[in-house]
């Protein structure tokens, strides 16, 4: 009884494949005979036709390459548009290929004019894609834009022509284009509520890049943190530091704070203090701080540096000291700032300039001297006696 059901079991499958066999070669199950003769000399001529088809059509493609390739030079055609074309015409070849077997194998003929109406717009759409890039270039770059921000835009119209062609050939097989995009509009709301914060980031990004406020290679300090810009995506800001750390903010953050651009000018000025004692020469000990900001290479000589008067404290005379330095330098100002301080000290103490210091004297009661006690001035009045005798 099981190898009987087996049996039959392994007899329905076979069935079942001789008659997806005979369907597959143009057969009918309305047919009481299944003719399997007849059947293949129309499967062999179909396959004849389509193959003599493909020949002609890749007589004809290679005969076009042959005439660009061997008349290039004479052709207005640089590189990058002769692989454009070779692109193209390979394209439909294809494209002619599937449409020749399509018309020969048993499809609708509806379903190939749509399918040769798609392949046109499909080809017309990648050859605006695929020329735009340079145009939009163009176009970006004679309005001077930062570099992320034409990356942003190229992106954007790329998206936009894939997002028209691939409705155009979804059109001509009967989609509903209208019906799709107010989906897509359903999931983008969505989304979007879901992703506040990186949607956040996203169009802060985009308004930094517009607003060009600084851009990379500016030095610029947001809150607490100062470096050089290295990057400005469309979610984070990174900056690199001094110590060679790579500090990376949200877009968000840098939009809603205050940013100081050091070197968005073509020079900077910077300063520090220095004091001296209240008995020295003012004017000796300017002539020696100036000369000191002199010798050194990373200060600028236009515009000059000055060395003014702050202020006259309890401890000497505290000069504020002006110089200016270019945007390459700010990285290095603290070193910069170190070293004028070392060396305007020396060359005070060669030029036996003392400089004050605050100091605290400690006196020992055995070191005290006792004050001598005092009572307040009195006056004292004397009355006159009358003495008799």
């Amino acid at each position: 009884m099981a190898s009987s059901q087996i049996t039959q079991f392994f007899q329905e499958i076979l069935r079942d494949l001789y008659t997806s066999l005979y369907l597959a070669i143009g057969g009918s199950l309305e047919e009481e005979t299944r003719d399997w003769s007849s059947r293949a000399v129309e499967l062999a001529s179909t396959a004849i036709k389509i193959l003599i088809l493909l020949v002609i059509l890749g007589f004809f493609y290679w005969l076009i390459i042959y005439l660009v390739k061997h008349y290039q030079e004479r052709l207005p055609l640089n590189k990058k548009r002769i692989k454009i074309v070779r692109a193209v015409l390979r394209y439909f070849w294809v494209v002619g290929s599937l449409i020749a077997v399509m018309s020969q194998i048993n499809i609708s003929p509806d379903t190939v004019k749509a399918t040769a109406k798609a392949s046109i717009w499909a080809g017309i759409y990648y050859v605006l894609w695929a020329t735009s890039g340079h145009v939009i270039n163009r176009i970006l770059h004679h309005y001077g834009l930062n570099a992320s921000i034409q990356q942003l835009l190229r992106n954007i119209f790329s998206v936009l022509i894939v997002v028209l062609g691939l409705a155009s050939v979804m059109a001509q097989f009967g989609f509903d284009i209208i019906s799709l995009v107010a989906g897509l509009g359903i999931v983008g709301l969505a989304v979007g509520f879901a992703a506040q914060s990186t949607l956040a980031n996203f169009i802060a990004g985009i308004t930094i890049l517009l607003e060009q406020s600084f851009q990379v290679g500016d030095w610029i300090g947001i809150g607490d943190k100062e470096g050089r810009v290295v990057l400005i995506s469309l979610r984070t800001t990174h900056i690199l530091t001094r110590d060679n750390i790579t500090i990376i903010i949200p877009n968000s953050t840098v939009a809603s704070s205050e940013v100081i651009n050091l070197t968005s000018k073509n020079f900077i000025r910077f300063d520090i203090n220095a004091r001296i004692a209240l008995e020295a020469d003012i004017a000796d000990a300017r002539q020696i701080i100036l000369q000191v900001l002199e010798d050194t290479d990373a200060i600028l000589k236009r515009p000059e540096p000055l060395v003014t008067v702050k202020e006259i404290s309890d401890f000497g005379v505290v000069f504020i000291v002006r110089f200016w330095v270019t945007p390459a330098t700010v990285s290095r100002i603290p070193v910069i700032k170190e070293t004028l301080h070392e060396n305007i000290k020396t060359q005070l103490q060669i030029a036996n300039i003392s400089i004050p210091y605050p100091h605290m004297r400690i006196l020992m009661p055995k070191d005290v001297e006792q004050p001598i006690p005092t009572k307040p001035f009195e006056v004292t009045t004397h009355k006159a006696s009358d003495s008799s005798g």
